[in-house]
């Protein structure tokens, strides 16, 4: 366990720090291989199908992100991640990184991830793993492709709530309203990326509680 979590916190210090797309991939590819075990730990059916989709799902949008940048660096030379200009890659590049966080069209595998996991796991799936994404974000939020990601803010937000009410068990209901938060934040950072950053540590505080307390009670559901 101290090896897994020590390298969630190196891969999610790589991709903070880098400045460079391909030390921002390899952060992300060491933070989903360090989670895996950790999802899957039980050796539950459910849980290794929750580690499957999360694999299959992290793979996908990892390859998009080193594809965007280097689409990127192709047409200008650049392997800096604020010199993102061309637009196929700022295309590619807000879908991968909505893909990785869970924005609506691509959030169907966290529901089913996050009931498959432990809670102290989803604690880590919702907080820690989406610190990543959300620095992407806010480093090319200039470059982004904002009517793409409006779009996606605004249907995640809105489909976040409303499946959130149809939910009877507990780890899809704190999966969709963490939808719905990142569609928020997706909306503020093209005007704002520093609002963002507070929204996602107030997000973090709240959603750390509520697990937390579920934890110490031992919820099941």
């Amino acid at each position: 366990n101290l090896i897994f979590i020590a390298s969630l916190l190196l891969g999610t210090t790589i991709t903070i720090s880098s400045n460079h797309w391909i030390t921002a991939w390899m952060g992300l590819e060491i933070n989903t291989l360090a989670i895996l075990p950790l999802i899957s730990k039980s050796h539950h059916p459910r849980a290794i199908e929750a580690a499957t989709k999360y694999f299959l799902t992290q793979a996908a949008a990892s390859a998009l992100v080193l594809f965007s940048s280097m689409t990127n660096a192709w047409s200008t030379g650049q392997w800096d991640i604020t010199q993102l200009t061309h637009p196929t890659s700022c295309l590619i590049l807000t879908s991968a990184v909505a893909m990785k966080l869970g924005l609506v069209p691509f959030h169907f595998w966290f529901p089913e991830v996050l009931q498959g996991s432990p809670l102290t796991t989803g604690l880590l799936l919702s907080t820690l793993m989406k610190l990543p994404p959300i620095t992407l974000l806010y480093m090319t939020s200039p470059s982004l492709n904002p009517t793409l990601l409006t779009t996606l803010a605004i249907l995640s937000a809105a489909l976040g709530g409303w499946m959130g009410l149809n939910q009877t068990q507990i780890r899809k209901i704190l999966a969709f309203s963490s939808i719905s938060h990142l569609g928020w934040m997706a909306i503020i950072i093209i005007y704002n990326p520093k609002l963002t950053l507070l929204n996602f540590y107030l997000y973090t505080m709240m959603t750390a509680a509520v697990f937390l307390t579920l934890n110490t009670i031992k919820v099941l559901k």
